[in-house]
């Protein structure tokens, strides 16, 4: 199982922004979703 998030990012510039200003200008913005793998509990010391 994955965890994830969504993040905003600047097609310019590279530069992080919030989603939601990401979902206003559609046509300078990319949204990506980031993965996170989750690590097992079990074999931790």
């Amino acid at each position: 199982m994955t965890k994830s998030f969504k993040i905003g990012r600047d097609a310019k510039t590279g530069e992080f922004i919030p989603v939601k200003e990401a979902v206003r200008r559609p046509s300078t913005t990319v949204v990506e979703t980031i993965k996170i793998p989750v690590t097992s509990k079990r074999n931790r010391a």
